[in-house]
């Protein structure tokens, strides 16, 4: 009697683990956004914009987010460049905008620095993204230099990668909503 109950003990031992959720680690991140992009009053500039390559600031160069509905927070991780990540991907929203946006010898030259790429879960997903931004023409005199943010925040099952993507590339869609929005930025567009 006593085997038998300490191998139904073990095998609960042994299945318990076996049913817990897999972390989120070393995870390639996903591009699902579900906003669309605001262009507010924006003027669309003539000049050829090209984006350098984003640079990653962030401490923690792997965390891009946690599950803390429980007293073990669950991380997210991923080996990916966030920097590229985050560059690209608004590199492909201002085209989307419309802009003209160039490989090589743009009139206009956008460089990034990602401060900020995270997700908090705990009852919503709740992202934020900032990066430091500094607009420069040719001749590399700076036209317009600050810090860009965006947040999102969505409902989702618990802890599933699909909506830390998805949380993830709205707050990248609502960061370039606001330079967007901003006169100054859209000013320095221009070139001038």
């Amino acid at each position: 009697m006593k085997l038998r109950i300490g191998l139904m003990l073990l095998a609960m031992t042994l299945g318990g683990g076996a049913s817990a959720a897999k972390l989120l680690e070393n995870v390639s991140l996903q591009w699902r956004p579900t906003s669309d992009l605001e262009l507010g009053t924006v003027q669309m500039s003539q000049a050829t914009i090209q984006f350098d390559n984003f640079t990653d600031a962030r401490e923690n160069k792997t965390a891009v987010g946690e599950n803390i509905e429980d007293k073990q927070p669950k991380p997210v991780t991923t080996q990916d460049d966030i920097g590229a990540f985050v560059g690209k991907h608004m590199r492909d929203l201002f085209q989307h905008a419309g802009f003209k946006v160039v490989d090589s010898d743009g009139a206009v030259i956008i460089k990034g620095e990602v401060v900020q790429f995270f997700v908090r879960e705990e009852s919503t997903y709740k992202s934020e993204v900032r990066v430091r931004l500094t607009v420069v023409n040719r001749d590399g005199k700076t036209l317009w230099n600050g810090l860009a943010s965006g947040e999102a925040t969505r409902f989702g099952r618990s802890y599933k990668l699909e909506n830390y993507d998805e949380a993830l590339s709205d707050g990248v869609v609502n960061t370039v909503s606001s330079m967007l929005q901003d006169s100054n930025f859209e000013a320095a567009l221009s070139g001038h």
